[in-house]
């Protein structure tokens, strides 16, 4: 297991204070971003639940974050991320439909979450090894 899949697991595991998708996967990265994560952790606080309003899953827009800070956001990068993410869930990428299919499915909504922050971490990890990115 990875350094930052183990890093993720360590925050999602975390129960006081809940970490939102979205600073969970900004929290993964943020020692390799030279950022505390106090300051991680204030940045995706209004991300988590779809920015608070069942839109852009929170796990999607903590990777965008990443990416952005790594300076690796142009329009293809966001575009093959977004891409990606819906082409593994049935094109659905707002928080409330994703959560909506989850219990359909008899799912409970933490795996569901945990699993959308792993899923990103893991996409982030293979972008910055293919664009050579020298992260901690």
């Amino acid at each position: 297991m990875s350094k930052y899949m183990e890093r993720a697991r360590e925050i999602r595991a975390i129960e006081t204070p809940h970490h939102n998708c979205a600073q969970s996967v900004l929290m993964t990265f943020s020692k390799s971003l030279n950022m505390d994560d106090e300051t991680a952790y204030k940045l995706g606080s209004a991300f988590g639940t779809g920015m608070k309003t069942g839109i852009t899953c929170g796990a999607v827009t903590g990777a965008l974050m990443v990416l952005g800070l790594f300076g690796l956001e142009n329009q293809d990068e966001t575009q093959k991320l977004i891409k990606t993410f819906r082409e593994k869930h049935a094109d659905m990428i707002n928080c409330a439909d994703l959560l909506r299919a989850n219990a359909a499915a008899g799912g409970k909504r933490k795996p569901h979450c945990d699993a959308l922050v792993y899923e990103m971490v893991e996409y982030l990890e293979g972008v910055l090894k293919e664009k050579g990115v020298q992260a901690e």
